[in-house]
């Protein structure tokens, strides 16, 4: 497994962005009103934020980091490191981090690049960027998680449209020499590939007549190949064999009783999953917070996204031990364990 300890990294700002739009499970006109209910009391989703046409992920971590220079007074000249983490790039290239640099205002001597994933990408952006922040002349380091997630599904598509909802969100991290250690146990097994996938559009098939042609799968499931396509079983028995046992041996390695810990952050993907997970484990509920009532599935957002909308005061009074779990499309699956002190948090951010 890779382990990681990562040493004199601190956070120190994070910054969630959301569409103004919202809509809501029981508005989705393509299930009947009893699946409506099965529905969001199976996956706890009340309603997510939509983005229009002309707002893009890029658009949203842009917001996010705005802010979060204003509220944590950094200059983005002070940005040494860039990181885009999403699986809804503005362009196939150039590569989505590369714009963002200029628009904010970066100095061209910010490195600059983007990682392709999605539920587990907070947690992997995070060990990637923590790790390069070590390097003698870097001092802070931007990351930029989130996803257009409701670019890919179709309407008619039951299984995935009403669950994904879109987000971008920003981490400031910057050198500390009194820091407590970052701790990691990052995961990956491509026997999962075809559970979550859009399989047309790429250069395997690309964009054609046939990769647009919707096809009735299933009984109020109709998509066509450039529609994202997800194996709901599948996901939720690779979260319940696989989460548990990363975050266990994760502690082993901090050598940190899992009762020490104050907060259990998991990607919002499913409540009822997540729900299993955390008593799998016997997590106080009150120790476990979530995002996926009001914001859906947001893909590598999720996580960043619940520390900002559901323990915000409490991550920016006072000291705490955090552990994150992303877990997903791939597969791919990782857990972080840090202190989170003082953390700088600015109130969600909403565009039109």
């Amino acid at each position: 497994m890779a382990f990681l300890k990562v040493e004199n990294i601190k956070l120190e700002g994070l910054a969630a962005c959301v569409p103004q739009n919202i809509e809501r499970t029981k508005d989705y006109a393509h299930i009947s009103k009893e699946e409506q209910k099965i529905f969001t009391f199976g996956t706890g989703i009340e309603e997510r934020r939509v983005a229009p046409k002309h707002i893009c992920t890029s658009d949203m971590c842009y917001a996010a980091a705005k802010q979060l220079f204003k509220d944590t007074n950094t200059r983005p000249e002070e940005i040494d490191v860039l990181l885009f983490v999403s699986q809804s790039p503005d362009y196939f290239l150039p590569a989505t981090s590369i714009i963002l640099q200029e628009r904010l205002g970066c100095s061209k001597q910010t490195m600059a690049f983007d990682i392709n994933l999605g539920c587990s990408g907070y947690v992997y952006g995070l060990s990637v960027l923590s790790n390069l922040m070590n390097m003698p002349h870097f001092r802070k380091g931007l990351l930029l998680c989130g996803d257009k997630s409701s670019f890919s599904p179709s309407y008619t598509d039951k299984s995935t449209y009403p669950l994904f909802g879109d987000a971008g969100t920003a981490t400031i991290i910057s050198k500390d020499e009194k820091a407590s250690p970052m701790f990691f146990n990052l995961q990956s097994d491509g026997k999962g590939w075809e559970s979550i996938i859009i399989r047309g559009g790429g250069t395997r098939f690309p964009y054609s007549a046939e990769t647009t042609k919707k096809k009735q799968v299933a009984p109020g499931i109709e998509r066509a190949d450039c529609n994202l396509e997800l194996d709901g079983m599948e996901v939720f028995n690779f979260s319940l064999r696989e989460v548990k046992p990363n975050v266990l041996k994760l502690l082993e390695f901090a050598d940190v009783d899992i009762n020490n810990v104050d907060y259990f952050v998991m990607h919002q993907a499913n409540k009822l999953m997540n729900e299993s997970v955390r008593k799998k484990m016997k997590i106080p509920i009150e120790k476990v917070p979530y995002s996926i009532h009001k914001f859906g599935n947001t893909s590598s957002a999720s996580i960043p996204m619940t520390m900002v909308t559901g323990i915000k005061d409490e991550l920016s009074s006072k000291k705490n031990k955090v552990l994150l779990s992303g877990f997903g499309v791939g597969y791919s699956w990782g857990t972080a364990l840090l202190d989170i002190e003082n953390l700088v948090i600015s109130e969600l951010i909403e565009i039109e």
